[in-house]
């Protein structure tokens, strides 16, 4: 079996051994630069990303230890629905989801409901920690509390939970992701107990002053299921290394951390005035994958606007000139 030599984890278990022509075909079903791969050189289980270059086969592989065990609650789940989605999970006896408040759609009566202040998802960490936790969290808009649910009853219990407004769902397996994931403010949805809901702030200040999304980022970490919530329908990007997508500064749903997020600016006097599109688009530089949703909350909101549904100033979504627009529409 001289030349297989390396393993990588695929659905949850070791595959291998391969050898490293055999490894780079499997690693795009595998979570791509996030698989966890073990071969020649190695003491421990490594994201492809840090491999650029696997290094040449030998004779005498070694034997791969057992792979990383999963520390999150592995619940069940069902999507419901086409455009105004619901999630249902099912739990065992014992097991545990965290939601935003307000988020519970229906629950059997063997679900216990609480709500905690910060974080309901990072171990416990005594008062000055739970809000230190719930500032963190009010700087991402959302509420300072978070819901957990429970199964106490006997059997299965269920727990579902209703998209805000009009799009998709998407489950989101952490360990397949490499075991973080960067969102849009106000996208999370729930998670398994397990799944840490912290902050990340955008690396460059000119994305964080005009990258549409702010300085903030939520940030999911762990080894378990979280929901989040895209508006419209979703797009699944897989960005090769130095491959740069330019996307519309609302669109963006998630990216992977490695994922270089700047801004660029739209250019030319008549793309600017004219144009529709604002001043900057987000530049996104894999390798890495990004999700975009069509139909930005915002978007929605300002074609609500400019139909008559809510009267006093508008601030357009794109284009610069206001009021003067809305004189040349017609409006």
């Amino acid at each position: 079996m001289s030349g297989r030599e390396w393993y990588v984890v695929q659905g949850g278990q070791p595959v291998g051994p391969l050898t490293p022509d055999e490894l780079r075909t499997r690693l795009p079903a595998a979570g791509g630069d996030a698989a966890l791969v073990f071969g020649p050189g190695l003491s421990a289980w490594t994201a492809a990303r840090h491999l650029p270059h696997l290094r040449g086969a030998s004779s005498g592989a070694p034997q791969p230890p057992a792979p990383p065990t999963r520390r999150a609650d592995e619940i069940d789940y069902t999507i419901v629905g086409d455009d105004l989605q619901f999630v249902e999970l099912g739990l065992d006896p014992g097991e545990m989801v965290v939601a935003e408040a307000g988020a519970m759609m229906f629950m059997t009566p063997g679900i216990r409901m609480a709500t905690r202040l910060g974080d309901a998802g990072a171990p416990e960490q005594g008062v000055f920690g739970k809000v230190l936790s719930a500032g963190k969290r009010l700087l991402t808009g959302e509420s300072l509390f978070m819901t957990t649910f429970t199964s106490e009853g006997p059997g299965r219990q269920a727990v579902a939970f209703a998209a805000p407004y009009p799009g998709k769902i998407v489950p989101m397996d952490l360990a397949q992701l490499g075991g973080e994931l960067l969102c849009q403010k106000q996208s999370f949805l729930c998670a398994a107990r397990g799944v840490s809901v912290d902050i990340a702030f955008t690396r460059r200040l000119g994305a964080g002053l005009f990258g549409g999304e702010g300085f903030i980022l939520q940030r999911l970490r762990g080894d378990g299921l979280a929901f989040v919530h895209a508006g419209g329908t979703l797009c699944e990007r897989r960005l090769g290394p130095g491959e740069t997508l330019r996307v519309d500064t609302g669109c963006i749903v998630a990216l992977q951390p490695h994922v270089e997020y700047d801004i660029q600016f739209v250019g030319g006097f008549r793309n600017t005035l004219f144009g529709g599109e604002g001043l900057f688009f987000a530049a996104l530089t894999g390798p890495g994958v990004v999700w975009l949703q069509s139909l930005p909350f915002a978007r929605l909101v300002d074609r609500i606007r400019a139909t008559g549904g809510a009267r006093g100033k508008q601030t357009d979504e794109g284009s610069v000139l206001g009021g003067l627009g809305k004189i040349l529409d017609g409006r």
